[in-house]
């Protein structure tokens, strides 16, 4: 027959559970120590991301940099000219503005087929001058030609010689 361990009522702990609490102590501090020795750990190390700050690659970086600004600006002044020119064609392309041009258009050909008569019609004139806008003309006839001198705002002198004889005049 099996002897029959008694419990103590006295005592609360008995050699079985004393033992059995004693190896769990015991497995559990090896596994700790276990595990410690295990267990590694590496210094912490911090790295900028950025080559401004860690200087790995910071000449290309400010390469990058630049090129970003330079053509970021550059896309604002065409976007500016742009704008400008659109205005300038707006404004140019009014009704109003039309009728000046064509205003000014007739009344440039009217002084111009006058001038010409003068220069070469019935009865030409010798010599003559006039100013349009700051522009001196004068011309000068001798029968065989014309000699046209026309001067500029700026004193520049421009001369042309119509031989009358080749245009049939």
């Amino acid at each position: 027959m099996k002897k029959k361990i008694q419990k103590n009522k006295e005592w609360p702990f008995n050699l079985v559970n004393i033992l059995e609490g004693s190896v769990l102590v015991i497995a559990l501090l090896v596994g700790l120590l276990l595990m410690a020795n295990l267990t590694f750990a590496a210094p912490i190390e911090h790295k900028f991301k950025s080559p401004s700050f860690s200087g790995i690659n910071q000449s290309s970086h400010y390469l990058t940099i630049e090129n970003q600004e330079t053509s970021r600006k550059d896309a604002i002044k065409q976007e500016i000219k742009d704008l400008k020119e659109q205005l300038e064609r707006d404004a140019e392309n009014t009704t109003l503005a039309k009728f000046i041009r064509n205003v000014e258009s007739r009344i440039y050909s009217t002084l111009s087929r006058q001038i010409v008569d003068g220069m070469f019609g019935e009865n030409p004139s010798p010599t003559g001058e006039f100013n349009i806008e700051g522009t001196g003309i004068s011309y000068v006839t001798d029968g065989d030609t014309v000699i046209l001198t026309i001067t500029d705002e700026n004193g520049n002198v421009t001369t042309i010689t119509i031989p009358l004889g080749d245009f049939g005049i």
